[in-house]
C-alpha cells in the first residue's frame, strides 16, 4: 500500500499543492501596479500616479485658513548619515530618499488643496539668482538699461516663515519575528521585521529667527515574508517536493512621504494653538486642534489641560511685499545726426598721408 492510497494523505498533498499555487499566483498579482496590466512577455510595466493614501487626503482636506502663509523650503536633509545594510560588502547607497526637500513642498501644496500655504523653494536659488541675472545683462547689452523695469523683472517675493528639519532618525529591526509550523513534510512561516523613521519639522521666523512650533513625527515601516513548503513520499520511488513564498516591503519613499505629510498636518495644528496663523472656519478649526491635542497627549490629560506659551514673535506669518518706486519717464535718447563730421575724428589722408580738404 503506497501513502497516496491513504484518502487523507492524497486531500491533503492536493490542498497544499493547490495553496502553493494560488500563493504563488497571488504574489505575481500583488507586484502588478495599481490600475495596470503588465506586458509580461516584454517584463514592462507602464507608468502610473502615484496613489493617494488616507494620510494624504486627510491633509488635502483640511479647511482653509484664514490667510495664505508664505514659507520658505531650502532643504530638507538626511541627517542619519546610515547607508543601506548589506551581508557582504558596504552599499554606498543611501538607507533613506535624499529627497526631503521636494516631499516637503509637495506635502506644502497639498495643505487644504493648496490654500494653505505660498511654497517658495530657495533650494535651487543660486540658479534662479543666475537667470534673473541673465535677463539683467541682456536688457543692458541689447537695450541700453541700467535700471531694470519692475514688470520686466519683479523683486523675489520673500517668506515670513522658513521651514527647517530633516530626516533625523532610521533604526533598522526595532521589531522582529515569526512563527512557523510542520507536519508530516508540510508546513508553513512567516517572518516580520519592523524599521522605524524619525523626521522633525519646525518653523523659524524670518523676522527674529525665533523658532516658532516644532514637531516630531515616528513612522514604523514593515516587511512580511510568508514561505509554504511540501517535502513528501508520494510512493516509495517518488517524492512530491514544492515550496513558494511572498515578501512584502513598504517602500522607505513612500513611508518618508507619510511621515512628512503627518509632520505638516502636525504643524499646521501647532500653529494654529500658538496664533501663528488661524483657520477660516474657527469651529471646525478648534475641532481638528482638539483632536490633536488628544493625539499628542494621549491619556496624560494633565499635560493636555496646560495652554502653551506663545512665541515671542507676534504677527510672525506677516509679509509687507516689496513695491518698487516709481521712476521718472526719461526721454529717448536724440539720434546721432550723420550730415556734420565729428569733431574729433582726424582729417581724412590720401594714399601718399596728404590730407584731403
Amino acid at each position: 500500500m503506497t501513502l497516496t492510497s491513504l484518502p487523507g494523505v492524497r486531500v491533503l498533498a492536493t490542498a497544499v499543492t493547490g495553496s502553493l499555487l494560488a500563493l504563488a499566483l497571488s504574489g505575481c498579482a500583488t507586484t502588478l501596479p495599481a490600475g495596470e496590466a503588465a506586458s509580461l512577455a516584454a517584463n514592462t510595466y507602464s507608468p502610473v500616479m502615484t496613489p493617494q493614501t488616507d494620510l494624504n487626503s486627510e491633509l488635502q482636506s483640511l479647511p482653509p485658513p484664514a490667510k495664505r502663509v508664505q514659507v520658505a523650503v531650502y532643504d530638507f536633509p538626511d541627517l542619519t548619515g546610515q547607508y543601506k545594510e548589506q551581508d557582504n560588502f558596504q552599499s554606498l547607497s543611501r538607507a533613506v530618499t535624499q529627497g526631503g526637500s521636494s516631499m516637503l513642498i509637495k506635502a506644502l501644496q497639498d495643505a487644504g488643496h493648496g490654500y494653505w500655504f505660498t511654497v517658495f523653494d530657495r533650494a535651487a536659488l543660486n540658479d534662479l539668482l543666475k537667470e534673473r541675472q541673465i535677463v539683467t545683462e541682456m536688457r543692458k547689452v541689447y537695450r541700453g538699461e541700467e535700471t531694470i523695469d519692475p514688470a520686466v523683472l519683479p523683486p523675489l517675493d520673500y517668506a515670513s516663515i522658513v521651514l527647517e528639519g530633516g530626516i533625523v532618525g532610521y533604526d533598522t529591526n526595532t521589531l522582529t519575528g515569526g512563527a512557523g509550523a510542520n507536519f508530516l513534510g508540510i508546513g508553513g512561516n512567516t517572518k516580520w521585521t519592523q524599521d522605524t523613521i524619525t523626521v522633525t519639522l519646525r518653523a523659524v521666523s524670518a523676522k527674529t529667527s525665533e523658532v516658532l512650533a516644532t514637531i516630531t513625527v515616528n513612522k514604523v515601516i514593515a516587511s512580511v515574508a510568508l514561505d509554504g513548503n511540501v517535502f513528501r513520499y508520494v510512493q516509495m520511488d517518488k517524492l512530491l517536493q514544492a515550496e513558494a513564498g511572498i515578501t512584502h516591503n513598504e517602500p522607505k519613499q513612500i513611508a518618508v512621504q507619510a511621515a512628512i505629510d503627518k509632520a505638516v498636518m502636525a504643524l499646521i495644528m501647532e500653529g494654529s494653538r500658538l496664533h501663528i496663523w488661524s483657520f477660516k472656519d474657527k469651529d471646525a478649526g478648534a475641532t481638528l486642534v482638539a483632536n490633536y491635542v488628544g493625539e499628542k497627549y494621549g491619556k496624560d490629560v494633565a499635560d493636555a489641560a496646560v495652554p502653551p506659551a506663545l512665541p515671542a514673535t507676534r504677527n510672525a506669518a506677516a509679509v509687507v511685499k516689496t513695491t518698487p518706486l516709481a521712476r521718472p519717464k526719461t526721454p529717448p535718447a536724440a539720434p546721432p545726426t550723420t550730415g556734420a563730421p565729428d569733431a574729433n575724428l582726424p582729417p581724412s589722408q590720401g594714399n601718399n598721408g596728404e590730407v584731403l580738404n
